[in-house]
């Protein structure tokens, strides 16, 4: 099963995240099939880039977005709010 979710490569108290396709039973930080885009929490707005057009595609394969990721995508109004 692939899932979206997010990768950690910030430093110690300094969180920066990679949006990543992962097969669900890698590691958090294990080989990913692609990267999507970055989040950054600690900026203020909290910077946020991701690849439209490449999240449809993993996710009219099947790829399932943990709750962050569909949190982010909602709020790209890349997928539609409830």
């Amino acid at each position: 099963m692939v899932t979206m979710r997010l990768s950690r490569i910030g430093s110690t108290k300094r969180p920066y995240y990679r949006i990543v396709v992962i097969d669900k039973r890698r590691a958090r930080n294990g080989r990913f099939l692609e990267v999507l885009g970055r989040y950054n929490p600690i900026a203020n707005p909290a910077q946020l880039e991701i690849n439209a057009e490449r999240a449809q595609y993993w996710l009219a394969k099947g790829a399932a977005p943990s709750e962050t990721v569909l949190s982010i995508l909602r709020k790209k109004e890349i997928i539609s709010p409830r």
